[in-house]
């Protein structure tokens, strides 16, 4: 069988899954869909993300990051969203923008956790593993294994606790992390060009020791402002502490996280968070994304007298 018949499937150059996750999920994770998806498919993405939205907020939508006038978020953001297997209904979604920095004065993406929203109805439905990790995982395998740098800003303690227990080299609030170069000089970027993708106004403050935003739901991210009373802990009470100690919720701070995913973070999360019943067509998956990502680099490598049009990037 010729290269171009084997490796056709996987000549995308951005990332697009749909497949089932376990007997209740449907998932599909799109990078940068306005470039990989049809109007019609991108139109279906973006009802369903609003859907979620207005059950979450009473009916109310948001106007920053995905949905800011602009539409341009949708270019530069993965999307996962889940739907349910029974009626296809969405019931949550994530938005992780992709953050053009420059790293070693090379440029290079921090993938940001970004807006994560549950139906109210499906939060006990044990979701995080795929809204955070799975997307996380999915890009780390595209990316050929390559080390990938994240952030995240949240004034939630359960968020800020699952960062720094899911991810590796995560500071603030990972015990024994300590603030480098590296994540003081994301940070430094992160907050000079990139406010907009989670909503912090120009007049918030930042304090680059501490890695806090203050004043931070003033940039369209307003309705989605807590009090520490109302906001969900985290099991572990460090990170609960962490947060009443460091923020201020009266005022409306958050704090910015840096960390990174590489092969550390990728065994701890299919050992510890993917459902046994997932695990068969996560393994499918992760097999496509090699070949997308290692193995079809290689052949074209090997056979660089074959005309292989879009596998070569023409």
């Amino acid at each position: 069988m010729r290269p171009t018949a084997i490796f056709s499937a996987f000549s995308g150059k951005y990332l697009l899954l749909r497949f089932p996750a376990g007997r209740q999920y449907r998932v599909e994770i799109a990078e940068r869909p306005t470039s990989i998806l049809s109007p019609t498919d991108l139109a279906a993405l973006q009802a369903a993300c609003r859907d979620v939205v207005a059950s979450c907020l009473d009916g109310r939508q948001l106007d920053y990051g995905l949905f800011a006038p602009d539409g341009a978020a949708w270019d530069r953001s993965v999307v996962t969203l889940v739907r349910r297997a029974g009626d296809s209904r969405p019931i949550a979604f994530n938005a992780m923008p992709l953050l053009r920095v420059q790293r070693g004065g090379l440029p290079d993406d921090v993938l940001h956790l970004g807006l994560v929203m549950v139906d109210p109805a499906e939060r006990s439905g044990g979701l995080s593993w795929i809204l955070y990790g799975l997307t996380c995982f999915a890009l780390f395998v595209r990316r050929g294994l390559r080390p990938l740098w994240i952030s995240s800003v949240t004034q939630v303690p359960a968020v800020v606790g699952m960062v720094a227990q899911t991810f590796d080299d995560v500071y603030p609030a990972q015990a024994g992390t300590r603030p480098s170069f590296a994540h003081q000089h994301l940070a430094y970027q992160i907050m000079r060009k990139e406010r907009a993708a989670f909503g912090v106004g120009e007049d918030a403050g930042f304090d680059p020791a501490t890695q806090v935003i203050t004043n931070a739901y003033t940039g369209g991210s307003d309705n989605l402002k807590k009090s520490f009373a109302v906001a969900a802990k985290h099991r572990d009470e460090r990170y609960n502490r962490f947060c009443a100690e460091t923020l201020d919720y009266v005022r409306g701070d958050d704090v910015l996280q840096i960390g990174r995913i590489d092969l550390s973070t990728a065994r701890r999360f299919l050992a510890k968070s993917v459902p046994r019943s997932a695990i068969p067509q996560l393994g499918v998956q992760a097999i496509i994304l090699t070949i997308q990502a290692i193995v079809a680099p290689l052949v074209q490598w090997l056979a660089a007298d074959q005309p292989l049009g879009r596998l070569r990037g023409g």
